[in-house]
């Protein structure tokens, strides 16, 4: 795709993830700096005239998170303090920003045909979102230092933000999205071109040629 038709998505940047004592902090990558990204981004799609959706995850009043109008369901100041008219506002309840909403036909009318997905987080609003875009045709980017993840810890074992973060860019790369750095992704817009896409196939050579040593003695 030599000429992206772009969508900023933001997602979920909610003060719940900023809570220090809450159990939804962002804990990888330091939140402030992915924060600071994810203006960084808002900045250069302004600048650029590129559509934008601006996304809230909200429960009902008196649910322990994200309840409508709490102090945990508002936009982080740095957010809303960007907000204009202009922008897509989508209030959603599933973890992916198409489930429930006029998200897509949003993006039809708008003749996008490649999201640009920030916010948070990486092990649930991103990830969900990416898949659900595979089957609409939507070309997904997700820009690795202006999303995080948290520790997640169940039945089934634990993993820290880091390892899970990382982990599934390491996924989302091999199929669903295209992973890249703010940086990166500020330079393809500059130039009006697509990130260099990942493919499972590809990723799945590699892996094979990385563990090596652990195929060899099947």
């Amino acid at each position: 795709m030599a000429d992206p038709r772009r969508a900023l998505v933001i997602v979920d940047v909610q003060n719940e993830y900023f809570a220090e004592d809450g159990p939804l902090a962002i804990q990888y990558p330091e939140r402030n700096g992915s924060l600071s990204n994810i203006t960084r981004a808002i900045d250069l799609a302004e600048a650029q005239g590129m559509p934008i959706a601006v996304v809230q995850h909200q429960h009902p009043a008196g649910a322990p998170v994200f309840a409508e109008g709490s102090v945990g369901w508002d936009l982080h100041p740095d957010v809303s303090s960007r907000c204009t008219d202009s922008w897509k506002h989508i209030i959603k309840s599933y973890a992916s920003v198409f489930a429930g909403t006029d998200f897509e036909s949003w993006l039809r009318e708008k003749d996008v045909d490649t999201i640009t997905v920030i916010g948070y987080m990486t092990n649930n609003c991103d990830l969900a979102t990416a898949a659900a875009a595979e089957p609409l045709g939507i070309t997904v980017e997700i820009l690795s230092d202006a999303s995080g993840a948290i520790h997640l810890a169940n039945e089934i074992g634990q993993v820290d933000a880091q390892q899970l973060h990382e982990t599934l860019l390491v996924l989302l790369h091999s199929n669903f999205a295209t992973v890249a750095t703010t940086a990166d992704w500020a330079r393809a817009v500059d130039a009006g071109t697509a990130l260099p896409p990942g493919d499972l196939g590809f990723s799945a050579i590699r892996g094979r040629v990385a563990f090596a040593p652990t195929f060899s003695g099947a």
